[in-house]
């Protein structure tokens, strides 16, 4: 079935009988077939008591102590089924309640055993509505009778039989092949599936884009019916599609984007009020006006919920021509878009804004480097730096004033969002020795694949020219502006939320920074807020150790998600509500917010009744405070509602499997690259200390790699908790964190991408009265279990 429980019961309430029809229509079952098996799952759920029916309709049936999760397994064999809700106890599910779940399914897990201050709730797995491996890598054995699929992923704790097919198994054994699972554990009997793809003899035999295309089971093409839809679309804009637009074709209109970007979906215009007052223009180019709600295009995207970028290749989210014609702003072709026109005084401060469906027509492309090249064009030390000559320049003469005119604005914008307590991040640019080739050189450069916060939930500004730093300033603009404006018209949304530090995790990095001689501390001791990272951060800039100092407090991070009720957003300093809007090619949760958007064009109410002579713009930012009605008519509004509250936690997933994937593949470079140069010497940063060793950062690669103690050959040594580090209990030889090292590779484990050193010199020498924390000394890895952690484990986690 093309459906999954889950998506199922997301359609199903406690409160409200839903008819089998509205079920069809909300899961897409368009056929006898697909219609049998909803049929069949409601009787199915209904038998075990999930749904009840009444009068030929079905709702939830509300169980205490059942709660919904997903899996996260181990090796060892036990599982945690972690609850959306942060604050939520993960429960704890031992291997034999598993009931056939795997690693990343989700869950209904009744919880058996009440947990208590040491020990999490316990409970068994009551029904699994949705499974998260479609596909697995794996490696075929024989038995007497038949063949085997071992998974490599060893949190995977099953087999798969493997049919015959048009492969010759016995030509596959021992080799890394794709296996597409065809029937999952049903009663006493196993798994089976079938091989897909065989992909080499091992895993450095395989290709690594086969690998993560396979390991993450990434779609390689779109459906017929996605091609079929996107071939029916128009291919220039029409007449009729201009109806109700405001025309800017004639606004002078650049793009600022990267020399290779697939689709470029923002552009700017700027222009002087009669007041002194700035008229920024952000367009977005309106691809949700041609990917219309449940129809192919947008249900395969939604399945997607964002493009994925493995090097030169993009898993795109949309299928052609939408992200690299309709849905891209080039220059001299008019454009759908909606646009964002913010009036800003010189400090920077927004006065006023509105949102219009427009047409616009870009009148210049440039990329970063022409950009920069052109705000430096007097700097001819700068433009040599840039690769660009002053004559190479003189296309872009049109437009030297409205980029030095975006720069300051987007300055004025920076500093607003610092006052309001916003950091940054120094992260350090990716420097390559010689020797790097340039397939690794691709993966270890900056990736800037969206204009605003991107995945960390902070601005990352090192690796940033100044010109990139116009667009990423405007965006992080207007997606709170669009967040703002629908939170004042009380309509449902997703928003993109980044939640507080735990207020120990930040005394946890307070202490490390204090142990490397800086002196960081909170406002509140109990409370933790953006300004306090912007202090520290300020602080870590003067130190040598800013580099790992940043990766500690990248460390009490929580990770940034989508959701449907609005929240702090930490990384900005946001307290109010944020939403992304600018990315609407390569990001769903954008889509849908374009969506709200077109509703509140085509069927927002402005004024309370019909008999009201008091109107109100709802596109304009002067509405706030004067709407005590409902915009959106009731039917679209429990629409949107429905919709948002499923979407978000599918689309928060999506997003981490994305970053996964890239990083995944990020590191197979990595680990192909330091294979090749096993046995060489690297200078390195000590950026994690354990009982069992210590991590290094290989700084001309940004690789890291671990040096485990029993290979510290010279000495025993003491593991110091407190000040993190090992100090041999002789020679007082100590490798602190922040410490330089140079260290000899000396093997990789290609697939699980690690990669172990040997120290052959630096660290420095503990002081002689450096005594022992108190907190257990003496800890020599060979009693540490395996010698691994979670950042380092053989859990892939």
């Amino acid at each position: 079935m093309d459906f999954s429980i889950a998506s199922l019961l997301a359609n199903l309430s406690e409160d409200k009988l839903v008819t089998v029809k509205t079920l069809e229509k909300k899961l897409s079952c368009k056929d006898e077939s697909s219609s049998r098996d909803l049929q069949v799952a409601l009787d199915a759920l209904e038998r075990i008591q999930v749904v009840e029916k009444a009068r030929g309709k079905y709702r939830r049936v509300a169980e205490e102590d059942v709660i919904e999760g997903k899996l996260r397994c181990s090796s060892k064999g036990f599982c945690f089924a972690i609850q959306d809700e942060e604050s939520a106890d993960d429960i704890y599910v031992r291997e034999s309640q598993l009931n056939t779940a795997w690693n990343g399914d989700r869950v209904l897990v009744k919880v058996t055993k009440e947990g208590s201050r040491r020990r999490s709730p316990e409970g068994e797995v009551k029904l699994i509505l949705e499974r998260a491996n479609a596909s697995v890598l794996a490696r075929v054995k024989a038995t007497d009778d038949s063949y085997q699929a071992v998974p490599l992923d060893d949190r995977l704790l099953f087999e798969l039989d493997l049919t015959a097919g048009d492969v010759d198994l016995s030509q596959a054994i021992d080799h890394l092949i794709h296996v597409e699972i065809t029937r999952y554990p049903l009663g006493q009997h196993p798994p089976q599936g079938r091989v897909a793809q065989i992909l080499g003899s091992d895993a450095e035999d395989a290709s690594d884009i086969d690998i993560v295309y396979c390991k993450y089971d990434l779609p390689r093409s779109f459906p017929e019916e996605v091609f079929i839809a996107a071939r029916s679309l128009p291919n220039k804009i029409r007449k009729a599609d201009l109806k109700g637009r405001t025309d800017l074709r004639q606004q002078l209109t650049l793009t600022i984007d990267g020399a290779d970007s697939k689709a470029t979906d923002d552009a700017l215009s700027l222009e002087q009020t009669d007041e002194g007052h700035w008229r920024l223009g952000v367009h977005i180019v309106d691809v949700s006006f041609y990917v219309r709600d449940g129809d192919p295009i947008d249900r395969d995207a939604y399945r997607r919920g964002t493009s994925v970028y493995l090097g030169d290749e993009v898993v795109s989210m949309l299928p052609p021509p939408l992200p690299n014609a309709l849905g891209s702003l080039l220059p001299g072709k008019e454009r759908l878009a909606i646009s964002v026109l913010v009036t800003l005084d010189q400090t920077g401060q927004v006065l006023e804004y509105e949102f219009q469906p427009s047409v616009v027509e870009v009148d210049h492309r440039l990329n970063y480097q022409q950009a920069q090249a052109v705000l430096a064009r007097q700097d001819k030390a700068q433009l040599a730096e840039l690769g660009i000559k002053p004559k190479e320049l003189k296309s872009f003469e049109p437009v030297y004033e409205l980029l030095d005119q975006l720069f300051a604005v987007s300055q004025a914008v920076r500093k607003q969002r610092h006052e309001r307590g916003a950091f940054d991040l120094n992260l350090p640019d990716h420097a390559l020795p010689p020797e790097a080739d340039s397939e690794l050189a691709q993966f270890l450069s900056p990736k800037f694949q969206y204009d605003d916060e991107g995945a960390l939930g902070a601005m990352v500004v090192s690796a940033q020219l100044p010109a990139r730093i116009i667009v990423t300033e405007l965006m992080l603009l207007v997606n709170h502006l669009v967040a703002k404006h629908l939170q004042a018209l009380g309509l449902p949304a997703v928003y993109r939320v980044h939640r507080t530090p735990d207020p120990s995790d930040a005394q946890d990095l307070i202490k490390m920074a204090n142990n490397m001689g800086l002196d960081l501390q909170l406002a509140e001791e109990e409370e933790v807020y953006p300004r306090d990272y912007r202090k520290f951060t300020e602080q870590f800039a003067e130190s040598k150790a800013e580099k790992v100092l940043t990766y500690l407090l990248l460390e009490t991070f929580k990770p940034a998600a989508y959701s449907a009720q609005p929240g702090i957003h930490f990384g900005l300093a946001i307290d109010d509500a944020y939403t992304h809007f600018a990315s609407p090619v390569r990001r769903y949760p954008d889509l849908l917010v374009h969506r709200l958007l077109h509703a509140v064009f085509n069927e927002g109410r402005d004024r309370r009744s019909t008999r009201s002579k008091d109107r109100v713009d709802l596109r304009h930012s002067s509405c706030h405070g004067q709407i005590n009605w409902s915009v959106l008519p009731p039917d679209v509004q429990h629409a949107f509602e429905d919709q948002l509250t499923r979407a978000a936690i599918h689309l928060t997933e999506r997003e981490r499997l994305a970053q996964e994937a890239e990083s995944y593949l990020e590191g197979l470079k990595k680990a192909a690259f330091m294979q090749a140069h096993t046995g060489e010497v690297f200078h390195g940063l000590i950026t994690g200390v354990q009982s069992y060793g210590f991590f290094v950062e290989l700084e001309e690669l940004l690789v890291e790699g671990l040096v485990h103690v029993s290979s510290l050959k010279d000495d025993w040594y003491e593991y110091r908790s407190r000040q993190h580090k090992l100090v041999g209990r002789k020679n007082r030889q100590q490798y602190r964190l922040g410490d330089r090292v140079e260290v000899k590779v000396k093997s990789v484990d290609y697939y699980r991408q690690q990669i172990d050193l040997e120290a052959v010199g630096g660290g420095s020498q503990a002081l002689d009265d450096d005594e022992d924390d108190g907190n257990g000394n003496g800890e020599h890895g060979d009693d540490d279990v395996n010698g691994q952690d979670d950042r380092y484990g053989d859990d892939e986690e």
